[in-house]
């Protein structure tokens, strides 16, 4: 048989903000995560999910760097994309952007089964911050969207279980050190992309481990999932259990009926197929549909209400249509970790595709027509011969290579020597991020960088850390050292060795800052600022009028020294570091925002007031945040305007 599936690169141009530098400084804070929720809500949970919830939770983003350079000037842009393709199915994959599934077309109906996003705007909602939606994402590490997606992956030709080719993605995910892939293929004359995914642990001890694969799809639509019952969690951080598909006398399966961002973790009975389609009014729509191994399923909708309203119009293009997500993980809710032995892997099955149902009536009629037109076009156990046959191709090794991802999986597994077969991490893919790291695994120092530049980013784990204690004690490897002691919980020892290395540096500013926030965690707001206001003085000094990587590193210290300057009253202080930063930084509308409260510091009201009138639009507004809310609130008493209110919850 003649196998028509082909595999190609294609460059897309779109409408693309830029994605900018990443921020300079170390995130030594605990991890501002929305996903929490009160311990009140862990009573009668079920055990597995309890223990799950509490198993790990990510306190730190380290050593992964908060991408927040990025603007919302949109111009047109190349995008690589890799596109895999059949007599019926046609799949865009972008493997610069965390390998996301852009597109995936039925050619026979000419109908995209996903949202498509018309640009690339990125936003506050990945776990380290640059993320944009649309499409299909590979959400691994923690709770939260990845650290991957604004991020390169591996990508390659393998060999298909069926003779034809697979497109092999596959990256080292570094919050959790967990090698992982994603195969796609698609058989010939099928209606459905086949996706086998799988996570490893090279490790000598169990690692806690995340999967969400998050569908994004029109939002005029009803949802359908083999499930009685959901669990509700909301932005006001409370998990409830509630009945599906209507809850609080609305038919919540119908996207646009809600008024607020809310999650439905799907609770689908042991014994049931895992499934979940979004059908438009016709009946058509997509289907994801999978071994058990990914046992969850969730909804996601941004609401009718006025944030939900602006959170759509600032991802895309004005005029556009809305969009829900259907999501499809490893455990019941996004909440968990699942525990992942030393030395094991997990991997499981899933597929995509057309689906054509009724989607009004009741709701068990409605999802026993849809569970038996799925059994017909692709039976359950067709599924899971697929997984079995995709396994044995697993491990085989990558052809051709058609794009290249980061240098930290083969320096991790040039220091611990693992064989990990059909997820080459090549010597060839290390990169200067990774020459400093390298030295000191090969030579037991940490090199000194050439000319004056920042300090760059740096590896926590224990083995790096054990590394970092034996070397040569440089006011680097100090300043270094302290970083992975505090990632550890040994703070005391991180201040000292910071302090340390302040003793002998040439430039003070790096170890200083550590020691700021270690006074705001502290709750030593006085000296934090103290330490601030003299880590950007020295800063300055340092610097002179150089841009560059130094204006990155100028931006992302004033504006914390500028916060931590006003949390004590220090306004003339705060209005010291504002002036020194350069023009460009100060027109951007983070720093809009931080003038406005610096002004109303100040007493000039009126000024801040003029600051909110002019507009500004903070590109970095993180997702839940309210400080554009509050600011307005101190500043008058009238409603706040609607190109400000990313509320994602009822106002209390």
């Amino acid at each position: 048989m003649e196998i028509v599936t082909t595999i190609r690169r294609e460059v897309l141009t779109l409408p693309a903000a830029h994605l900018g530098p990443d921020n300079p400084l170390p995130p030594l804070r605990p991890l501002d995560e929305t996903h929490r929720i009160e311990d009140r809500d862990k009573a009668g949970l079920p055990r597995d999910m309890a223990r799950q919830i509490g198993y790990a939770p990510l306190h730190s983003l380290l050593p992964v760097p908060v991408r927040d350079g990025y603007d919302r000037d949109r111009e047109p842009r190349p995008v690589d994309a890799l596109v895999i393709e059949n007599d019926r199915l046609r799949a865009t994959v972008l493997p610069t952007l965390g390998g996301r599934i852009a597109s995936l077309v039925h050619l026979p109906t000419g109908r995209e089964l996903l949202y498509r996003n018309p640009v690339f705007q990125p936003a506050n909602f990945a776990l380290n911050g640059a993320w944009f939606s649309g499409g299909i994402e590979w959400n691994i590490g923690a709770t939260g969207h990845t650290t991957l997606s604004c991020s390169p992956v591996h990508a390659a030709r393998v060999p298909a279980p069926d003779g034809g080719e697979m497109l092999r993605l596959w990256e080292w995910e570094r919050l959790r050190d967990l090698p992982f892939q994603v195969d796609l293929w698609l058989p010939d004359g099928s209606d459905f992309l086949y996706v086998g995914v799988r996570i490893r642990n090279p490790h000598e001890k169990p690692v806690p481990t995340y999967w969400w694969s998050n569908i994004a799809v029109p939002e005029e639509c009803r949802v359908l999932a083999p499930a009685e019952e959901a669990y509700h969690f909301g932005y006001e951080r409370r998990l409830r259990r509630v009945p599906v598909p209507e809850y609080d006398g609305v038919d919540r399966t119908y996207p646009p009926h809600s008024t607020y961002a809310a999650d439905y973790f799907y609770d689908v009975p042991e014994d049931r197929r895992r499934w979940i389609a979004a059908l438009d009014a016709d009946g058509h729509g997509l289907v994801q549909t999978s071994t058990d191994a990914l046992r969850g399923r969730k909804l996601f909708v941004w609401g009718r209400g006025p944030g939900g309203r602006s959170w759509q119009r600032w991802l895309t293009e004005p005029g556009t249509g809305g969009y829900c997500e259907i999501q499809a993980g490893l455990a019941r809710t996004q909440l968990e970790h699942v525990r992942l032995e030393a030395g094991s892997e997990v991997s499981w099955l899933e597929a995509y595709g057309p689906f054509d149902a009724p989607p009004e009536g009741e709701w068990s009629g409605a999802l026993a027509e849809a569970e038996t037109r799925l059994e017909t076009v692709l039976p359950r156990a067709d599924v899971d011969a697929a997984h079995a046959a995709w396994q044995p191709y697993a491990d085989t090794d990558p052809g051709e290579r058609l794009a290249t991802g980061s240098g930290w999986g083969a320096l991790e597994v040039l220091r611990a020597g693992w064989k990990l077969p059909g997820t080459p991490f090549d010597e060839t893919t290390l990169d200067e991020e990774q020459t400093p790291w390298l030295h000191l695994l090969r030579a037991g120092s940490f090199p000194e960088p050439s000319g004056i530049r920042p300090p760059g980013g740096t590896l926590v784990a224990r083995h790096w850390r054990d590394m970092l204690e034996t070397a040569p004690a440089t006011p680097l490897t100090e300043y270094h050292l302290g970083i992975a002691q505090w990632h550890a919980g040994d703070r005391a020892q991180a201040e000292r060795s910071w302090e340390r290395g302040l003793r002998h540096a040439t430039a003070a500013w790096p170890a200083l800052r550590c020691l700021a926030v270690a006074d705001q965690e502290a709750r030593n707001p006085e000296r934090a600022a103290d330490r601030y206001a003299r880590a950007f003085d020295d800063l300055c000094r340092a610097t002179g009028d150089e841009g560059g990587d130094w204006t990155a590193v100028t931006a992302a210290l004033g504006r914390e020294a500028v916060e931590a300057l006003l949390a004590v009253g220090r306004t003339a202080d705060a209005r010291s570091v504002w002036r020194r930063l350069d023009p460009t930084t100060r027109a951007r509308g983070r720093f809009r925002l931080t003038e406005a409260g610096l002004l109303l510091a100040e007493g000039r009201r009126e000024e801040a007031r003029a600051v909110f009138d002019a507009g500004f639009e903070v590109a970095d507004l993180r997702e839940g945040d309210e400080a554009i809310g509050r600011l307005w609130s101190a500043l008058t008493d009238e409603p706040l305007p609607e190109r400000y209110d990313f509320r994602m919850r009822p106002t209390p």
